[in-house]
């Protein structure tokens, strides 16, 4: 017989699979007889389990929802944090399976009024090629009221800071979705005084009570949360994903040496001190200008555009170089000379 901590598990588990569960069954799943299969739900009830008795000749079990969570000792605010993370892992490749898995757990168990909260919580999670799993800081309560107004399709009325330091704008907005990315929590809205689409990062917001009227939603440009938010952070009107400036070039440069810095660049290796590179930017000074940080010679191979663009971007930095002052050790020596 296993031991009584690891049979509490294995009945906990075989119980948390959204079924009725007969007192044979479970012995015979676990090994047991049914005297103890009784014996472990009634500790599973005093650890907080909600775990309700169905009557009948071999008697059922089912786990419900209870007044409180089980023994995870998590406050209010905890848990939907708790929840908010698993959703947003749940879109991720590597953990994607289990996160759903334990988000399922820990809502089943949930109150009803904690899972209200967190079913009013639709996060899409945006990671671009090459983001790493940066913490995601907002208020949860904060969270939960603009959640709360795009469940019920009502106008945000709030404060805005672009940046740190400018100051606060007052704004309205419709928001439609809410996302993450990057670390950072946005809100994907229709902006009615600007007649285009919006994001507002969460931790720039100050939302102002109470909310706006009902609105009716509108589509988003391409129908894909993540694709919009992506080609709106890459330049484009969010209907694609891909760069509005993107070129090729040759670098003098083993592709080891490249590889790490181009995050959604493509590098292919063409002897081990040359390797071609193709990279996207938001403009084509911008393109030229991520090109020229790797300290090597670059051959251009294409568009004609990323050609003209080092063009001025050279002549800015030679104008640039000849408009500085000179060092001091410079001007040390011509005035050795001079006199």
């Amino acid at each position: 017989m296993p031991k009584t901590s690891s049979r509490l598990l294995s009945l906990l588990s075989l119980l948390q699979t959204h079924r009725d569960w007969s007192g044979d069954e479970l012995a015979r799943r676990l090994e047991v007889t049914s005297r103890t299969v009784r014996r472990d739900i009634d500790r599973l009830r005093e650890l907080g389990y909600p775990i309700h008795a169905a009557k009948g000749p071999s008697g059922g079990y089912r786990l419900g929802a209870g007044s409180r969570l089980p023994p995870l000792l998590f406050d209010d605010g905890q848990a939907v944090a708790l929840a908010l993370a698993l959703r947003a892992a749940a879109t991720g490749d590597a953990i994607g399976e289990d996160a759903a898995r334990a988000l399922a757990t820990v809502r089943q168990v949930m109150p009803p009024r904690l899972r209200h909260r967190i079913d009013l919580l639709q996060v899409t999670a945006v990671r671009p090629p090459g983001a790493g799993g940066d913490a995601l800081h907002v208020d949860t309560r904060l969270l939960t009221e603009v959640s709360r107004a795009v469940h019920a399709r009502e106008e945000l009325r709030f404060d805005y800071e672009r940046t740190p330091g400018s100051g606060r704008q007052a704004r309205r907005a419709q928001p439609h979705h809410l996302v993450t990315r990057c670390g950072h929590w946005y809100v994907i809205a229709w902006d009615p005084d600007r007649d285009d689409w919006r994001t507002f990062r969460l931790d720039r917001l100050h939302l102002r009570t109470p909310n706006g009227p009902r609105f009716t939603p509108r589509p988003l440009p391409g129908g894909d949360v993540a694709a919009f938010l992506t080609g709106r952070f890459r330049g484009t009107d969010g209907t694609t994903t891909d760069w509005p400036c993107r070129g090729e070039v040759v670098l003098g440069l083993p592709v080891q040496e490249v590889a790490p810095f181009v995050e959604d660049g493509i590098v292919e290796q063409l002897d081990s001190g040359h390797c071609r590179l193709v990279l996207g930017s938001w403009s084509w000074t911008g393109l030229a200008a991520a090109l020229a940080r790797f300290d090597t010679d670059i051959r251009v191979v294409g568009p004609p555009q990323l050609a003209d663009a080092f063009a001025a971007l050279a002549a800015r930095c030679a104008h640039a170089a000849a408009t500085a002052p000179p060092a001091p050790e410079a001007a040390a020596a011509q005035g050795d000379t001079e006199i």
